[in-house]
């Protein structure tokens, strides 16, 4: 999994302009802290990884800026690490993936979040292995959005990408409806496009990397719950398992970009 986030970062009143912090250091301590890091691909031997206990992810890397963000597209952080495998009745650990970068993010300032890039290995989902009771296991947790202030909607585009398989254009309307007929309001869809549109920020990352370059898309729009990195991981959670469900075994490139009016 990938995340990026743009935007404006108002640094801490007792740190200079630019963050002095490791990010890597500090998502690696959070993600420790949380019982979110899988640490058992560490060294020692069979018996010593078998007795740590497992996480949602293994860290890989992280930084402030990166040498693919395009110039003036107010790159804030990015985070990159490998999902462990996925319990049949949980979703991809999206949302506490970006709770974790959120954390990180705050140590250096104040985030003033514009967009969210998020990589999902949709790939390593199998439907066919999701408890009968949670076929789409994010669902579980929809009622923590319930208590949302009215006030707290937001004019969302969320534009899905499968890169070079056509596979979600193929399902666009199949997605919506799906999306339509889950029985939530955390994200609420009134109208989509099929194409990529030209105002997706680039991944900051090899076409190699994902199936890439972002090829095939579907942009969605509507109202989120709340901007947050909460209901914006949920939502990525959701989109992944209904995706999987509908075929797609790309992984799959999100960009969730907030109404311009309501920045």
């Amino acid at each position: 999994m990938f995340a990026a986030l743009y935007g404006e970062l108002v640094p801490h009143d007792w740190r200079g302009p630019e963050p002095e912090g490791d990010a890597y250091s500090l998502f690696h301590q959070r993600s420790i802290a949380m019982g979110w890091l899988d640490d058992r691909s560490a060294g020692g031997g069979f018996e010593d990884r078998m007795l740590r206990a497992p996480g949602l992810w293994g860290m890989n890397d992280a930084g402030w800026n990166h040498p693919l963000a395009a110039a003036g597209a107010g790159l804030i952080s990015w985070f990159q690490v490998e999902a462990s495998v996925v319990a049949d009745d949980r979703p991809l650990p999206v949302q506490p993936f970006l709770r974790c970068a959120e954390d990180a993010t705050a140590r250096a300032g104040t985030p003033n979040l514009s967009a969210v890039q998020v990589l999902l290995p949709v790939q390593g989902l199998d439907p066919a292995t999701r408890a009968p009771y949670a076929p789409v296991p994010a669902m579980q947790t929809k009622e923590w959005f319930a208590e949302c202030a009215p006030e707290a909607r937001t004019s969302v585009e969320v534009s899905v990408n499968s890169g070079r398989d056509p596979s979600v254009p193929a399902v666009a309307q199949r997605l919506t409806d799906h999306l339509g007929h889950l029985s939530q309001d955390v994200f609420v869809c009134a109208s989509y496009d099929v194409g990529r549109p030209e105002t997706v920020l680039a991944p900051l990352f090899d076409d190699s990397f994902w199936n890439g370059p972002p090829l095939h898309g579907v942009t969605l729009r509507g109202e989120l719950s709340e901007w947050s990195l909460d209901a914006i991981g949920w939502l990525s959670e959701v989109i992944a398992d209904s995706s999987a469900h509908l075929g797609v075994r790309s992984p799959l490139l999100l960009t969730l970009t907030r109404s311009p009016r309501q920045r």
